[in-house]
């Protein structure tokens, strides 16, 4: 159960004190945090940033009774408080449920002399509606959509007149809100949608095994691994809660598919109905690929083909992917978008799916090559810093010396830059084998763009004598001679050869990128460096700023490990102990103070101690699934085959169990040989299990290549 594997105790923001965070989320409903307080009290948001302060509460004797010093623990699937003194007993449970209801069980007991008296207090304007419930709403003025809830109780006359407890005596109740978009969902389906949970007597334990079970139903559908190790072990399991707890489905707007949302703006302005500034909660291009990289291997891809199908059916004029809010289609970053379907598409193998998204794939690349392109080469010039995701990358204040402003127009170079050029190939080769899968003729066309793209990354952008790779200054090609984080990029997208054999040594180097709290953004030597992420000690986006000078962000984390372990197999397994302590200490990104008790990932990190620089819990930008299916153990599906190419980063056993891909059912097993014993299931040796047959066998970890057609016969028994 994923309540048990992650449960936690108290789990708040650090930028708002007593804010409580809550695991659950719904399609459109979720809590940037509650208050220690019967219901929910706090910052509730709708699709979007909104900022609601209260849905409902309960009073006592007229009063909100202060609960800061509440217990709390806190579950994936919910949230459970508890509190007593010399008056009262309490105890909730309270979670947001996929269908947008909040719910809140709870029990009180009268400790006092007196009667207690206990009565719902909820937002202004709502009115009774029927027997048991009650009406109202929130207008959202900078939205096209206004949000109508109704309110119903398992007592009601916690509703009314209030529920009276004489001294010593206990009851529990359920309160339960149901939020809709007014016009669309109807007051009497949302009456009946919250009137679900009181049916039935209410019960504390009850109520909770519920949601429970609900909420652990897409967990069900992931693939499990386990090891001897408890920091890969807990991280894996941290990171299905962390897809699921940023899957959204507006049903709305220009967002009508569901989809991973980047984040839940926990760090946006908490002004009660305002949404003030950047928030990730929205489709966001930049991350939907690395959304796409982890949730691929999930048994639904509702959400990763749908945060295809919301670009698909708003793009640029020019074809253009971009980011979405259910009302404005906004500008768009670089990704690897073209790549990552590709990889959807193999483990999900749907030929409609398939021929539905390659002519808005097939706009990315021409739409980029119109934007960053240029007749001399195959390389992508970046104009803004910004649209890389990686504000203020050295490189482009290279050829001006770095001035101490970096707003100044006049000092800022546009730079032919190496993440975008190397998504730009991705993307040419994804679509190609697109093609190819479908038979289109235009496979030839892209696999022709993207040799020419490898080819001129490799020649103007590697430099043999630092042993690096560089962005480059748009007009004359000169090198600015900064190692950024995206110089592993290329090894990411498997371009090299015996000619960069030097290039991982920048990534092990302590006075480069092995620092305290590997891998910074920004090599430590460079004096634009900054581990705290100010510009030359000037904090021009504030503490929590995004800067990329020299903060480690699990963004490039992940795809620097991904480099590491490719160059690693490629060069005959020299890197695996390297990439074995990397991802550990990635791992240990994951929670806070590296206590196993308390997950949580942020934005970006103090590269040379690990302190958390953002308060963005449960950032969802980044990749970690599939670096423990793909290196550790060793699972590639290929258009023809399964790949086996797993690295030893010493462990005893691991199990790889529940994986669907390419229409069969695949289990990996390792038990290192020697051991006195192996956990039930594991034997000695590497082992790979299809459809519940042995189908390689080896007494070590080993590479190896299993054809889809020997896959077929087996399945027939032959």
């Amino acid at each position: 159960m994923i309540d048990e594997e992650l449960k936690a105790g108290r789990k708040a923001l650090c930028t708002v004190p007593g804010g409580l965070l809550l695991g659950p989320t719904g399609a459109r409903l979720w809590a940037d945090y509650v208050e220690a307080a019967p219901g929910f009290v706090g910052r509730f948001d709708f699709i979007h940033k909104v900022n609601i302060p209260l849905l409902f509460t309960i009073t006592a004797n007229g009063q909100a009774y202060n609960m800061e010093t509440a217990k709390s623990d806190w579950y994936p699937s919910q949230l459970r408080l508890a509190y007593s003194d010399d008056r009262i007993g309490y105890e909730e449970t309270k979670f947001i449920t996929w269908e947008d209801c909040a719910v809140s069980c709870q029990t009180w007991t009268n400790r006092s002399d007196g009667e207690l008296l206990l009565r719902a207090a909820v937002p202004s304007g709502f009115q009774v509606c029927g027997s048991a419930g009650l009406q109202g709403g929130f207008d959202i003025p900078f939205y096209s959509f206004d949000i109508d809830a109704c309110i119903v109780g398992s007592e009601p006359s916690l509703l009314s007149d209030g529920l009276r407890l004489q001294p010593g005596e206990t009851k529990t109740f359920i309160v339960a809100a149901a939020l809709g978009i007014r016009s669309l969902d109807n007051n009497e389906a949302l009456m009946s949608l919250a009137s679900r949970f009181i049916r039935k007597p209410a019960s504390l334990d009850e109520t909770a095994s519920g949601q429970q079970a609900a909420y652990q139903g897409w967990f069900d559908a992931a693939p499990r691994f386990k090891s001897n190790d408890p920091v890969l072990d807990k991280t894996w399991t941290y990171r299905w809660f962390l897809l699921r707890h940023n899957m959204a489905d507006p049903r709305y707007g220009l967002l009508q598919h569901p989809l991973f949302y980047e984040g839940r703006s926990h760090k946006k302005d908490k002004r009660p109905f305002s949404k003030g500034g950047w928030e990730f909660s929205k489709l966001i291009n930049l991350s939907v690929p690395l959304h796409l990289t982890d949730a691929r291997w999930h048994h639904d891809p509702a959400a990763s083909m749908g945060a295809l199908r919301n670009m698909q059916e708003t793009p640029a004029d020019n074809g253009m992917y971009c980011c979405l809010t259910a009302d404005e289609r906004m500008h768009s970053f670089a990704n690897y978008i073209g790549w990552a379907a590709y990889r959807l598409f193999l483990v999900h193998r749907n030929e409609n799916a398939i021929m539905e998204a390659l002519p808005g794939l097939k706009a990315q690349i021409s739409s980029w090559q119109e934007v960053y392109g240029n007749e001399r080469d195959g390389l992508m010039t970046e104009y803004w810093h910004t649209r890389t995701g990686k504000e203020y990358q050295p490189s482009y204040w290279y050829f001006h010396d770095y001035p101490r402003n970096p707003k100044d127009p006049e000092t800022y170079t546009h730079v032919k830059r190496v993440d975008r050029t190397v998504y730009h190939y991705l993307n040419a080769l994804g679509v190609a084998r697109l093609c190819e899968s479908t038979g289109d003729p235009e496979s030839v066309k892209y696999l022709q763009l993207a040799n020419r793209i490898k080819t001129d990354i490799l020649e103007k952008m590697w430099d043999e004598t630092t042993a690096f790779f560089y962005d480059l200054h748009d007009q004359t090609d000169e090198k600015a001679l900064v190692k950024n984080i995206v110089g592993f990029y290329p090894a990411w997208a498997d371009m090299l050869d015996d000619r960069h054999d030097g290039l991982a040594a920048h990534l092990l180097d302590p006075n480069e990128f092995a620092t305290a709290c590997p891998y910074p953004t920004v090599s430590a030597d460079s004096v634009a460096y900054s581990k705290e992420g100010g510009w030359f000690g000037h904090f021009i986006k504030g503490r929590n700023g995004c800067m990329w000078n020299g903060p480690t962000w699990p963004y490039t984390n992940s795809i620097a490990l991904d480099a590491l372990a490719r160059e690693s197999k490629r060069r005959g397994y020299v890197y695996n102990e390297a990439f074995a302590r990397g991802l550990r200490e990635y791992s240990f990104l994951h929670f806070q103070n590296r206590d196993l008790d308390r997950p949580g990932l942020v934005e970006h990190y103090n590269s040379g101690t690990g302190e958390p620089l953002s308060d963005e819990q449960e950032y969802n930008h980044s990749y970690y699934i599939d670096l423990i299916v793909t290196h550790v153990a060793g699972l590639s599906v290929e258009s023809d085959c399964l790949r086996l190419d797993p690295l030893d980063i010493g462990l005893d056993y691991f199990e790889l169990d529940r994986v669907k891909a390419a229409g069969h059912e695949i289990r990996i097993t390792y038990g290192k040989p020697g051991l006195s014993r192996y956990p039930n299931g594991i034997e000695a040796g590497y082992r790979l299990y299809l459809n519940g047959k042995a189908a390689f066998v080896s007494d070590r970890l080993a590479a190896a290549t299993v054809p889809l057609e020997f896959m077929k016969e087996q399945r027939k028994g032959v």
